[in-house]
């Protein structure tokens, strides 16, 4: 993959070139060296850090994904609309998108460890918050610092493995790190519907704060720290600034975060209506909801696998296309199947290939956003994080605002994933290169 770099000088003063020119300079040289910090790693080692940080990478998706079959139960129990129920979960994403802002330049210049025990902290002070919560606002409240606080383990933990890997390794530890991430969001649903037989909405979040407890404690006690000091600048407002339009200014980094933003609003729309939709509209029970979310979760988490194995052969370009052809011809099949009334099977089988299809691509945004930008990896996670997560939290309940209905979400999924398909073939495919990463 050729080396990408686009620096705005021309918005930078004079003083602050100086300022942080040393900064940059030392970024520079950086960026030419590949990163194999890892590569004395032991096999056990490498299997203990890919438990512990898959694990409080899929903090964010257990805190997202756990109480989904709860909805209703959520909905007629504080006496609010459904409508109100969904904005707590655009509360999680908005909360998700501010903490990787903080958590991703802080971690680049104090070090991951701190940052991650803090962030994990306040998402166990916030689920315990919802648990307490006695209205919707609460809730929407306390979902917001749970998304803040879940937000640390998602962006350290990729910016971990990007301090210790580069090239194929860097591959393998990302994929690896998306199949313990994605056994949450098979397990979580069906999980969460179980609880519903012996615990109320509310207990939900007391296990959610149980586990984020495990997590702190996980951190403090095994997690060592990947980021050297000869590698960290100061907390400096400038030099973050300096940072953000680094990225900012390289279209290929801004097409990947566009393509990563309209995969991630067609699976929050999936997240947000999928449990009005199956349970009120085609009346299945929450259980039986959690074994169809199950099933779209395991084939998101092979397709994750898939996606790695693919880019031994393929440049991650040419594997986001196929995934993005795949959603796309799935979610017209959606429309098509939920305008004509075809039934369960019409709306359950679509779904199958379009979640199946993001997994093929989560990897690939990954190792197209952080391969060229090592010296910024924690910012550069951060900040591709905060727009997958922001633009679909605020997008997604548009799927509520047109009715909750299946043919409501395939809308806004299709909708989602051709402004993703411009992106792709307007900006990712002319700027990266087709190059196999190695």
């Amino acid at each position: 993959m050729r080396r990408r770099t686009a620096v705005a000088t021309d918005v930078v003063t004079d003083a602050a070139v100086e300022a942080v020119g040393h900064d940059i300079e030392a970024e520079d040289a950086l960026k030419e060296v590949e990163v194999n910090a890892g590569a004395n790693m032991t096999r056990g080692q490498i299997l203990g850090y890919i438990v512990m940080l898959g694990a409080l990478v899929a903090l964010g998706p257990f805190t997202v994904d756990l109480y989904l079959p709860a909805f209703p139960s959520v909905a007629k129990d504080l006496l609010t609309t459904d409508a109100a129920v969904q904005i707590t979960l655009t509360a999680t994403a908005v909360g998700f998108g501010l903490g990787q802002l903080i958590v991703g330049p802080l971690s680049d210049s104090v070090g991951r460890r701190r940052p991650l025990v803090i962030m994990t902290a306040v998402h166990v002070l916030a689920s315990i918050g919802v648990a307490l919560a006695p209205t919707v606002e609460w809730v929407m409240v306390g979902r917001v610092f749970q998304g803040i606080g879940a937000a640390g383990g998602g962006v350290v933990a990729m910016a971990m493995v990007r301090d210790m890997f580069g090239g194929q390794r860097l591959i393998r530890m990302l994929s690896r790190l998306a199949l313990i991430q994605g056994f949450a969001p098979v397990f979580a649903p069906v999980i969460g519907s179980q609880l519903l037989r012996v615990v109320e909405w509310r207990g939900i979040f007391w296990v959610l704060a149980a586990y984020g407890l495990v997590m702190v404690t996980v951190t403090g006690f095994f997690v060592r720290e990947t980021l050297p000091d000869s590698r960290r600048s100061k907390v400096s407002t400038r030099i973050v600034g300096v940072r953000y339009r680094r990225l900012l200014g390289d279209p290929a980094f801004l097409g990947v975060a566009v393509i990563g933003a309209s995969v991630f609003t067609a699976l929050f729309s999936y997240l947000s209506a999928s449990s009005f939709v199956l349970q009120e509209q085609y009346g299945l029970t929450a259980q039986q909801y959690g074994y169809v979310f199950g099933l779209n979760s395991i084939g998101l988490v092979v397709a994750t696998q898939v996606s790695a194995r693919l880019m031994r052969f393929l440049a991650p370009p040419t594997v986001t296309t196929i995934g993005l052809t795949v959603m796309t011809v799935g979610a017209v099949a959606l429309l098509v199947g939920a305008e004509l009334g075809w039934g369960l099977l019409a709306v359950i089988i679509p779904l199958v290939f379009i979640i199946g299809s993001a997994g093929l691509i989560f990897p690939t945004v990954q190792v197209m956003a952080l391969a060229d930008h090592p010296a910024e990896a924690g910012t550069a996670a951060a900040l591709i994080g905060a727009v997958n997560m922001g633009v679909a939290g605020a997008v997604s309940p548009l799927v509520g605002v047109l009715g909750n209905t299946a043919l409501a979400m395939a809308t806004v999924m299709l909708c989602a994933l051709v402004v993703g398909q411009a992106s792709l073939w307007l900006v990712v495919r002319r700027r990266i290169s087709r190059e196999v990463v190695r």
